[in-house]
């Protein structure tokens, strides 16, 4: 059985703004008093209460797109924009207070911008909406009004907004548990380009959940996933590679996908990539590299990682023995959840370490 996405629901981010690259001078020698031209324009035209002015003036200011980088000026050029009824600026409104970015964070100001984005048909800012609700950040948590602003994102073709509604299915959160609708809602979010949404399909297709069971289909869902840069559809995909499910059985690919996985902060590639030096499958046997991967694992709090480099330490493998900070491995595993990493912690500690 794969890994499906380790959240619970998946929160939208900032989008870029193409039309803004022609801003192209360096934020280290521009003054903010001293704006080029573009932004100047852009600025006089939010004087001028031109919201798509005000948008690009807080674009320019939140990337340091020929300014220097100022999320609270952003901020305030994002209000403007919203306060002009321009969607996208509400919607990244309540982004910044959600994250907290030239602003004090803020769940309940965010709601409020999310809210209103959704009513003037954003389909991220409901998207993000009902992820609120879902987590319970500002509001009540409610699966069920969850379930109307995905809805509603959906409809709007937000491929997030169809994802996090087919995780409701998946889960039967706020609504009865049903794999079909949970496999329709991550088609849409995967056709229009979801990775999440890609990896999950996957997912249903590799356990036979809503679909018949197909490890081909999975893997040509994990390859999609993974072509978007999802850690966790690379991971799946070379597992499938690794145990040969679907697939002709290929170390060296596992290790390829692994390898990307791992570099797209996935912790379960890089733990694998570990196991892969480790056992000298699609790589050269090497402790001392099997050690890099499982700390890197580690430190995205990947539990098995934190057990496996405490072992390393404990023995001597591919490091300096060294039972104390073998322990102190052991109580990370632990931590995040890897009883193993318990049991290891409590023995080293009854032996004095």
């Amino acid at each position: 059985m794969k890994f499906t996405l380790p959240l619970f629901l998946v929160l939208g981010t900032i989008a870029g703004c193409a039309s803004t690259s022609s801003v192209s001078v360096n934020k280290d020698t521009v003054k903010n008093e001293d704006l080029p031209p573009e932004i100047t324009r852009q600025v006089q035209a939010c004087d001028l209460n031109n919201a798509g002015g005000c948008f690009y003036s807080g674009y320019a200011y939140y990337y340091g797109k020929g300014v220097r980088q100022d999320y609270s000026k952003a901020k305030n050029y994002y209000e403007k924009a919203c306060n002009l009824n321009m969607e996208v600026g509400c919607y990244i409104l309540g982004y910044l207070y959600d994250k907290g970015q030239g602003t004090i964070q803020n769940s309940n100001q965010a709601k409020i911008y999310y809210e209103k984005a959704c009513n003037l048909n954003y389909g991220k800012g409901c998207s993000n909406l009902g992820f609120l609700y879902g987590k319970g950040h500002g509001v009540k948590q409610d699966y069920s009004k969850s379930k109307i602003y995905f809805e509603k994102a959906c409809n709007l073709n937000n491929g997030l907004g169809c994802h996090n509604l087919g995780f409701l299915y998946e889960k039967g959160q706020g609504v009865k548990q049903d794999f079909r609708k949970a496999k329709t809602y991550y088609e849409k979010a995967c056709s229009l380009n979801d990775e999440n949404g890609c990896n999950n399909l996957g997912n249903l297709y590799d356990n036979g959940q809503g679909v018949k069971q197909d490890y081909i289909k999975a893997n040509t869902y994990y390859e999609k996933a993974c072509g978007l840069n999802d850690g966790s559809g690379c991971f799946n995909l070379g597992l499938a590679y690794y145990q040969g499910q679907g697939v002709r059985q290929d170390y060296n690919k596992a290790k390829i996908y692994y390898e990307k996985a791992c570099n797209l902060n996935y912790g379960g590639g890089c733990f694998n990539l570990g196991s892969a030096y480790m056992d000298g499958k699609g790589v050269k046997h090497d402790y001392s590299q099997a050690n890099v991967y499982f700390e890197k694992a580690c430190n995205m709090k990947f539990g098995e990682g934190c057990n496996n480099l405490g072992f390393s330490y404990g023995t001597g493998r591919g490091v300096r023995q060294n039972k104390t900070t073998a322990k102190w491995y052991f109580g990370k595993a632990c931590d995040y959840g890897k009883q193993l990493g318990c049991n290891n912690y409590r023995l080293l500690n009854d032996q004095g370490y």
